[in-house]
């Protein structure tokens, strides 16, 4: 199970999730967000994620420009679009940054079923996603909400590994591990305040998600 840490506006964050062993790093670039960061925050955040560790940067409705523009200033490795974003706009935006992408769908439990959210997933899939993530569906936000949707609308032969975001916390992501997915995705559930994150909460939940790996294994700078 891969774990991606989202919403970073701290370098002390970033720097305890390092070394707690998040695999990915997210940093928002959507002013609306209380989690948005500028580029030159980013240049100093993502100074700080090693080799292997890879810097996902969350866009949303980005224009060509401002992409071209965050790529030219940031050293990121693989782009989340999270918003109206098309399978062929993700292909050509990504195409003209030459970076590896994936979609953040949103999930809606009045009108989605599994085989909808399937035939959604072949769509990005046809276009060169690497990845599909499903989080829960907000009429008036792209994301960041907390709130979970239902887990069984998650398709048992996705055509793009799937990553799961929304509502996951350290007391329920243990019951993400017998689901058909890659990783999870999660920012509100290891924060004390929106964009800044809880050392304890980062602790549990990777202590949660990855339970042989950190089996007598301590941690040192107080956590």
């Amino acid at each position: 199970m891969q774990v991606k840490f989202c919403g970073f506006t701290q370098l002390s964050d970033v720097q305890t999730a390092v070394q707690l062993g998040v695999d990915a790093v997210g940093l928002v670039f959507y002013p609306p967000s209380p989690r948005a960061v500028t580029p030159k925050q980013a240049q100093a955040l993502s100074a700080a994620v090693p080799a292997f560790v890879s810097v996902v940067a969350l866009v949303v409705n980005m224009t060509h420009d401002e992409l071209l523009a965050l790529a030219n200033h940031v050293p990121f490795d693989v782009i989340q679009f999270h918003g109206d974003e098309t399978p062929e706009q993700c292909q050509q935006l990504a195409s003209a940054v030459n970076k590896r992408w994936i979609k953040a769908l949103r999930i809606d439990a009045e009108q989605d079923t599994a085989a909808s959210v399937r035939a959604r997933i072949d769509s990005f899939a046809a276009m060169g996603a690497s990845s599909i993530l499903l989080d829960a569906y907000h009429p008036q936000k792209y994301g960041g909400t907390g709130a979970r949707f239902d887990w069984r609308l998650i398709p048992q032969d996705s055509a793009l590994p799937i990553v799961l975001a929304g509502g996951l916390a350290a007391d329920n992501v243990a019951g993400t591990l017998d689901l058909p997915i890659y990783g999870v995705d999660v920012s509100g559930g290891i924060e004390s305040a929106k964009g800044k994150k809880d050392a304890a909460k980062m602790r549990a939940f990777m202590k949660a998600v990855k339970r042989d790996r950190w089996q007598n294994e301590t941690v040192t700078d107080g956590l």
